[in-house]
């Protein structure tokens, strides 16, 4: 099924003096998905968003949103966007009903207050609508900014690094709203973050950057395939374990050592059957550490900033 482009970024870069915090970027997002945009902190994630946002102005590339080209059609793109970026711009003193009847407000647009409520159901805050921001919690505000976001309707929603500094079930909160954006109201969702664990529970495609370079993209489904799970064994004596598993049908999951670990690549269901195996080898486990390939190659392109094709290959 052909799916329409919403976003088309090419070659974009931004360059601050010395440093380079975007560099060549390309990248597109089709109607409907929720496209995770990973990387850890400084690895130019929120840069990007913001030159989509025309808050920064690219040295160089091309943004096309919609269709149109951001730097020619930069009111009528902006007015089909919701986003928050950081912590959302909320007035503590005002409930949350009259901060989002203020933005409706700003936006041009005069919802009833039937359709201020519902925005408010939406974002799980009815409750609370007659109730200062100043007595939200930093989760509920996160919520209520998002609420702020949506309230023109727009076709596509950016959500830089939502769930900072919330508490995990502020987390939960979030996630689920993504979710209920994508699935219920037929949004079109970016969200940030450099955290591989909610991309993961989220999103249908993904991208990931480092230093501003884009090291992979592609769909979710795919990039976190359970058949592509890295075990990691510590055990007793590694050598013999090691000498156990090369006499076995083990052989070929075998991948090079790391971390004073024996690492093998398998699908996760055989995961019980290796268990097994390893009792009746006589090795002494000391611990079995599963993760998918996606999290594995993740952790070392973040942690020792290695290049893609060593992964890769």
């Amino acid at each position: 099924m052909y799916m329409q482009q919403i976003v088309q970024v090419t070659g974009l870069t931004k360059q601050f003096k010395n440093l380079t915090a975007v560099d060549g970027l390309s990248f597109s997002v089709n109607e409907g998905d929720v496209y995770g945009f990973l990387g850890q902190n400084g690895a130019g994630k929120s840069t990007s968003i913001r030159m989509m946002l025309t808050l920064i102005e690219p040295t160089s590339g091309e943004i096309e949103i919609f269709g149109m080209k951001l730097a020619k059609h930069r009111r009528e793109i902006l007015s089909q966007i919701g986003a928050v970026i950081e912590k959302p711009d909320i007035y503590k003193y005002l409930s949350a009903y009259d901060n989002l009847q203020l933005f409706a407000k700003l936006s041009g647009i005069n919802p009833s207050r039937q359709q201020l409520m519902d925005q408010l159901e939406m974002v799980g805050l009815a409750h609370r609508a007659n109730d200062k921001v100043k007595t939200f919690s930093q989760g509920m505000k996160q919520r209520l900014g998002i609420g702020i976001a949506l309230v023109h309707n727009p076709r596509l929603i950016i959500l830089d690094e939502p769930t900072n500094g919330l508490d995990p079930q502020g987390i939960a909160d979030i996630r689920n709203l993504i979710l209920h954006l994508s699935r219920e109201s037929k949004k079109t969702v970016i969200v940030s973050s450099h955290l591989l664990s909610e991309i993961e529970q989220i999103a249908t495609r993904v991208l990931i950057i480092d230093k501003g370079k884009k090291l992979v993209e592609g769909n979710a489904n795919e990039l976190f395939d359970p058949s592509q799970t890295i075990v990691e064994l510590q055990t007793m004596d590694n050598v013999f374990a090691l000498q156990q598993l090369k006499q076995s049908k083990w052989l070929n999951n075998l991948q090079a050592p790391r971390n004073n670990a024996i690492v093998l690549k398998l699908d996760r269901k055989e995961i019980p059957i290796l268990h097994t195996d390893l009792a009746e080898m006589q090795v002494q486990l000391l611990s079995l550490q599963p993760r998918h390939s996606l999290e594995d190659y993740f952790l070392q392109i973040t942690s020792n900033n290695q290049h893609v094709d060593h992964y890769t290959n």
